[in-house]
């Protein structure tokens, strides 16, 4: 898929640009609402295009398990079957596989493992999942890696690199042997891995920036490692990657981590933080976050956010939404998630802007400030 930059903040890594599919062009920065088992939770297909989105993320492995792939092949893939025209990227499963540890054997070749659904076991190679992702249809498929823990030594973030690139290059190989099914262009981005070690990333990438792809991908970090060690690594990344390259950092983060991240040259983002926080009653602001939950919004008749774009934030109080969780209703998990992602895909609305008008470095800056200093309750 071809990646094309538009403009450049003077000050800061940040950029805009255009990664064009044949299901949509996708403007960067973006983040993915999480669809790992084919649907965002809580919402309709309908709804996330809304958003807009015209891009969300779903997941080789569970796909996989469930429905599997006689369901899939049967439906004509993942846009059919969930009734979604905008692009998809399903990830390759290797960071559900690492949080298998116990019950998976990772070797040369792939990764055997146990469901955790029912127990059957299962192998995937990086062959097979390039398959596996030919059936469901995505548009951007990434290849199998190894996703070590952020906390492990340098021996088995050593084992990981090593594994990674190998597998990576498996994979290209495949691709290059195989067609899409559904008559849409299909790309795979390879992961770089390494830890939080300068010279194990430098190494990762060199040996994956030989494929010559359009996108690459930043694995192996929200696993762990502290976040200075996080944005540290991201801004390494920023000077190894080519700038012609887009940058996807994979599982990350906050509104506060998308900015900084952001700043330091990255593309694309997701994470489950927006819907799961949603779930647990936490609503997020430009003035920071709230727990619908607490009791001071008992009795709060004010709407829930004047500021959101979503229709159900504007419709609704506190005081209702507080009642709806206080009950386990589930019309209070649609609205907090719809709340929430609407947020989030706003962030990246106004960060192009402000990347495109001259105004990212500073509004950044005061965005974090107040966002850190906001309301956190």
């Amino acid at each position: 898929m071809k990646f094309k930059i538009i403009s450049e903040c003077k000050h800061t890594g940040a950029r805009t640009g255009k990664i064009y599919t044949d299901h949509g062009v996708l403007e960067t920065p973006f983040f993915m609402p999480v669809g790992t088992y084919g649907s965002v939770k809580t919402q309709t297909s309908e709804e996330i295009k809304d958003l807009p989105s015209k891009i969300l993320l779903s997941n080789t492995y569970h796909l996989f398990l469930r429905p599997g792939m006689d369901i899939m092949t049967k439906a004509k893939g993942l846009h059919n079957f969930m009734n979604w025209d905008g692009a998809i990227l399903t990830d390759s499963g290797g960071y559900q596989i690492y949080s298998l540890e116990g019950h998976r054997t990772i070797d040369s070749d792939g990764v055997t493992f146990k469901s955790h659904y029912d127990g059957s076991m299962h192998r995937f190679t990086p062959e097979k999942i390039i398959d596996i992702q030919r059936i469901i249809g995505s548009d951007l498929m990434m290849v199998l890696d190894v996703c070590p823990s952020g906390k492990l030594n340098l021996k088995d973030w050593k084992e990981a690199v090593q594994l990674t690139t190998n597998w990576a290059y498996k994979s290209y190989e495949r691709y290059n042997k195989t067609e899409p099914k559904y008559g849409h262009k299909q790309s795979i981005i390879p992961i770089i891995q390494g830890g939080t070690n300068k010279e194990l990333r430098i190494q990762s990438a060199k040996e994956l920036l030989d494929l010559d792809l359009e996108n690459y991908a930043i694995g192996g970090l929200a696993v762990g490692e502290p976040k200075e060690a996080m944005l540290k690594t991201t801004e390494w990344m920023n000077d190894i990657i080519p700038l012609e390259k887009s940058r996807y950092l994979m599982g990350v983060g906050t509104p506060v981590d998308l900015i900084e991240c952001i700043r330091r040259g990255v593309d694309m983002f997701d994470c489950v933080i927006p819907t799961r926080n949603a779930r647990n009653s936490q609503l997020f602001t430009d003035k920071g976050k709230i727990n619908i939950r607490n009791a001071q919004y008992k009795d709060d008749y004010s709407i829930i956010d004047t500021n959101s774009t979503s229709v159900l934030s504007q419709k609704y109080t506190k005081a209702y939404l507080h009642h709806l969780f206080r009950m386990n209703e589930i019309l209070g998990l649609r609205i907090s998630t719809a709340h929430n992602l609407h947020f989030y895909i706003n962030l990246m609305k106004t960060v192009k802007l402000k990347i495109e008008d001259g105004t990212f470095n500073s509004w950044s800056a005061k965005f974090v400030d107040i966002y850190n200093k906001g309301r956190n309750d």
